[in-house]
């Protein structure tokens, strides 16, 4: 398993509007501030085979960037020079346990948000929304991951209404552009429960 972790020595990828590269880098903890750059990043869905379920991840308590918030699976930066797909698999390895991801698809390959500040921090991503399959439950990292639960998508659309649990900005906006899109748009045909 990789042994990348939330430090100083990881880099994010400063884009322009279009997501393309500037060349230039920074600290990844250090660039989350009031005034974030614009940087690359990804959002990943990962739903089990059997019964259609969502995973779905409550950030660890001690992350300086939205802690103990809910969200989809798996979100992260890629590295300096690592494709988008490779950077999915290395952070869902990491994060969620999960190092065999199928039939990885991009779904949303311009998603762009800005968050409103959340503890002094504003998000600023370039940010291309992913799917993909698996079979097994995650194992999480506890150092990223403060709980984790299977959803059908009926039951998740009722969770980014709700006011009485925090779920992310990034997955209440992405909702809006994947509910309509394939394989989201077939889910939940019947309430699996989480």
């Amino acid at each position: 398993m990789d042994t990348i972790t939330e430090s100083e020595s990881e880099r994010v990828v400063f884009v322009t509007e279009d997501g393309v590269p500037t060349g230039e880098t920074g600290p990844k903890l250090a660039s989350h501030h009031g005034e974030t750059r614009l940087h690359l990043a990804f959002s990943c869905y990962v739903l089990r085979r059997s019964d259609e379920a969502l995973l779905i991840t409550q950030r660890a308590l001690d992350k300086k960037v939205w802690p103990g918030v809910w969200t989809n699976s798996v979100c992260g930066h890629p590295a300096p020079g690592e494709s988008l797909p490779d950077a999915v698999r290395r952070r869902a390895a990491y994060e969620i346990g999960l190092p065999e991801l199928q039939d990885l698809e991009c779904v949303l390959p311009k998603y762009r948000y800005r968050t409103p500040p959340f503890q002094g921090i504003v998000e600023n991503e370039f940010c291309p929304v992913f799917v993909a399959w698996v079979d097994g439950d995650p194992q999480p990292n506890p150092e990223e991951v403060g709980g984790w639960r299977w959803i059908s998508w009926p039951d998740y659309t009722q969770l980014l209404e709700s006011t009485e649990v925090n779920v992310s900005y990034w997955a209440k906006d992405q909702y809006a552009q994947l509910k309509d899109k394939k394989p989201f748009s077939s889910l939940g045909q019947q309430n699996f429960g989480a």
